[in-house]
């Protein structure tokens, strides 16, 4: 079990002892919307919740460990562990209510040394995590997986920071240089809509969220697009979704894969093919019901990091 030696070491028990082990691969940072000390969240994670956090940093930059990086904590929803073993080392950070502010300098001095560290003792690969279990460095929000029904987490000052200061430091200390260029820092993608579709049984249905076209080439990306269906939707209806890509006119389309799932309430479906120049990439469902009635979609949400190519 490995333990920061620039930490304060005040170890939870019985979490410490008693959950899995896992191998760490990514390394995840939060704001905690509590100007607390890492005293003070020990002490939250000790006696006001089932949940806690490797680290805890007070404002002035200092940490303290409460578990072990190669054992599970619970503060990264899916990515506390995996069925493969791997795991995320997570990270809160003292923040106001809101978790609008930005780090502090010392803050930001001491993540830095905590992630040259985690690199250097567990080999995670020096760059922000293209997917929700790809090996590497990110924010709470940066992946839906990462939480239970969705976060601003660490606040949108903070995650600037993040791509801006935090992760290239990291890794420019880590490398002796700038990060390599086929490794950017990625822009996030977040759109969604609640209007209402009644979607026909057994026709496409062409979607927006902002608007309808997700990203336009030269770009590599990973989509998540989630559809919320009405609950009262017959168990037995087939849900299918499928990216496509068309000229920049809309025209001339070609189809991905699709996906199928059945159904009401929630599915998910996953794109991280490069679009290329002139290209868009858009996306589309087809539900089909066993009595052929309309399918109400109540709400779509697109989400997830891109490059520029």
């Amino acid at each position: 079990m490995a333990w920061y030696p620039d930490a304060k070491k005040m170890e939870l028990q019985p979490e410490s002892d008693a959950q899995s082990a896992i191998r760490p691969t990514q390394f995840i940072l939060h704001s905690i919307a509590a100007p607390w000390t890492k005293e003070r969240i020990y002490e939250y994670w000790r006696d006001s919740t089932n949940l806690e956090s490797h680290f805890g940093q007070s404002y002035d930059g200092s940490i303290a460990q409460f578990i072990g990086t190669q054992t599970r904590a619970d503060a990264n929803f899916l990515a506390n562990r995996r069925p493969d073993g791997t795991g995320a080392v997570s990270i809160e950070t003292a923040s106001n209510l809101h978790h609008t502010d930005p780090w502090t300098p010392e803050q930001v001095e001491g993540l830095i040394r905590l992630g040259l560290w985690l690199h250097r003792t567990h080999d995670i690969p020096l760059r922000i995590c293209r997917a929700d279990d790809d090996p590497g460095f990110g924010y709470h929000r940066l992946h839906a997986a990462w939480s239970d029904g969705g976060t601003a987490c660490p606040g949108d000052a903070r995650v600037k920071q993040f791509r801006e200061t935090v992760f290239p430091q990291i890794a420019a200390r880590a490398k002796g240089q700038k990060p390599p260029e086929e490794e950017p820092v990625p822009q996030m993608l977040h759109e969604s809509n609640a209007t209402d579709v009644q979607l026909t049984s057994g026709k496409w249905t062409a979607l927006a969220f902002t608007d309808a076209v997700l990203h336009k080439g030269p770009r590599r990306h990973h989509t998540v697009v989630h559809l919320l269906l009405d609950e009262r939707t017959h168990p037995e209806t087939v849900v299918v979704g499928r990216f496509y890509l068309t000229d920049s006119a809309g025209q001339n389309p070609s189809a991905y894969l699709p996906t199928r799932s059945t159904g009401g309430s929630g599915h998910q479906f996953h794109c991280a093919a490069d679009v290329p120049a002139q290209r868009q990439l858009r996306f589309e469902v087809c539900a089909t019901s066993p009595q052929g009635t309309p399918v109400k979609l109540v709400h779509r949400v697109a989400s997830g990091p891109h490059w520029e190519l």
